[in-house]
């Protein structure tokens, strides 16, 4: 698979973008003692596109990390990618660490082994896609991809092309979720009848007009828009609040609901699975910016009959059974009968993949070749949970969902929202 669009390398490299390094940096880079060949034996050697926010935090950590060694950055923004870079170099006292506006000089670049994907959600798929073709593997924040039908093209082409992935969904790495799951996946609160998942309220806010703004020097905001439709420049598009307009994220859902809906998944066992049915309400902005929805209000029902609801108003995941309930998020885990909190889980009885550091699991996948803690069609059936959700509330419908084909039954105005049109030169060559 090929990432097709009217740049050809040859022609990319010739005539670059605003504030694009020199291809003639090239050679320095290729032949740079720091970079590794693709062997578990060697150093991995890491690049990273998108560096703000989220991008700086894995930054931080993967610089943390043993056996690795950080060679190159990618930002659209000049200020933030050229913050990056001197992070690095301080980090490893010299000056090495190569820094670009354009993500294909990362994840065409032969001598790096992985990249990690920090941008906003429309940018996660190409990227990650043209890293699996020219043979990196990937750490790629959650939601794992903008829709449903980008979802399924990523996890296709990490198994054809036998890469590694991890998702940012970083609760499968705590050991009380993990716990809390287990004692759900062996009955400890008898047969499970309902999840409540709660999520926080938008933590941004805007007026009900907005107008285009000068684009700030040092940022190029085509390319940030890259496949999304082009619109003025406002501040409040980009960085962090691009999560509350639907050309770019889900709102909360996809942000917060990654989190906690991924582990409803999870203790349901429906990591390779999905509800059937879905029916939304919510309430979506009618002026301003922001477009995703301020209050989320949907359930879900699996073909089992348990049903799943996911609101606004707090934090967390709480499974309920016929003989007691489970309720886990970031700062605590309560058990009813209150006992279970201290529950053994015995060696006969089901153990879920146990992951104690997120990116250590990464690393330690990319060398022994096994699957990820949150891999690829664990971070598909999550986001498009997620998905589901927006676009029922979008609809203020009922909808059935068939898991296996990943289609809507019955509904194809639906159904016509499970992809987006890609703003040219960017599409998708499937070869």
């Amino acid at each position: 698979m090929k990432i097709n669009n009217s740049l050809s390398r040859r022609n990319f490299l010739k005539n670059s973008m605003k504030g694009l390094a020199t291809s003639a940096l090239l050679p320095t880079i290729l032949t740079s003692p720091l970079f590794s060949q693709n062997s578990p034996n060697n150093r991995i050697t890491l690049g990273f596109i998108g560096v703000g926010n989220m991008g700086g935090s894995n930054l931080r950590a993967f610089l943390n990390q043993d056996g690795t060694q950080v060679v190159a950055v990618c930002d659209v923004d000049e200020e933030r990618r050229l913050a990056a870079k001197n992070a690095v170099d301080k980090f490893y006292k010299n000056r090495d660490c190569q820094a670009f506006n354009d993500f294909r000089e990362i994840t065409q670049n032969p001598a790096i082994d992985a990249v990690v994907i920090s941008t906003p959600d429309h940018w996660h798929t190409i990227p990650a896609i043209d890293a699996a073709t020219h043979g990196k593997d990937m750490y790629v924040e959650k939601p794992l991809t903008l829709t449903i039908n980008e979802g399924r093209l990523l996890a296709n082409t990490i198994n054809r092309f036998g890469r590694i992935l991890q998702t940012g969904s970083h609760q499968r790495s705590d050991a009380d979720f993990r716990f809390a799951c287990e004692l759900v996946r062996n009955g400890r609160i008898g047969e499970v009848q309902t999840v409540a998942v709660t999520i926080p309220g938008n933590n941004r806010t805007c007026g009900t007009t907005w107008e285009a703004e000068p684009v700030p020097k040092g940022f190029d905001y085509n390319f940030w828009l890259g496949p999304a439709n082009w619109e003025p420049y406002n501040e409040l598009r980009c960085h962090y609040t691009f999560r509350f307009i639907l050309d770019y994220s889900g709102g909360q859902v996809t942000n917060w609901g990654a989190h906690y809906l991924d582990i409803a998944q999870w203790g349901l066992d429906m990591d390779n699975s999905g509800p059937v049915e879905i029916t939304g309400r919510g309430t979506f902005p009618t002026t301003g910016l922001f477009t995703t929805a301020t209050e989320v209000d949907f359930d879900c029902v699996f073909a089992n009959g348990v049903k799943l609801t996911c609101k606004t108003g707090g934090s967390g995941t709480k499974f309920i059974g016929t003989e007691g309930s489970v309720f886990v998020n970031r700062e605590k885990l309560i058990t009813e009968p209150a006992y279970l909190v201290k529950e053994i889980i015995k060696p006969n009885e089901i153990h879920l993949y146990e992951s104690n550091s997120h990116h250590r699991n990464f690393l330690d996948c990319i060398r022994n070749r096994q699957k990820t803690v949150a891999n690829e069609e664990i971070g598909h059936r999550a986001s498009t949970l997620c998905h589901l959700g927006n676009i029922a509330m979008l609809l203020k419908t009922t909808l059935r969902w068939d898991p296996v084909a990943e289609k809507f039954i019955g509904n194809e105005v639906a159904n016509a929202m499970l992809s987006r049109p890609l703003r040219s030169p960017w599409q998708y060559n499937i070869a």
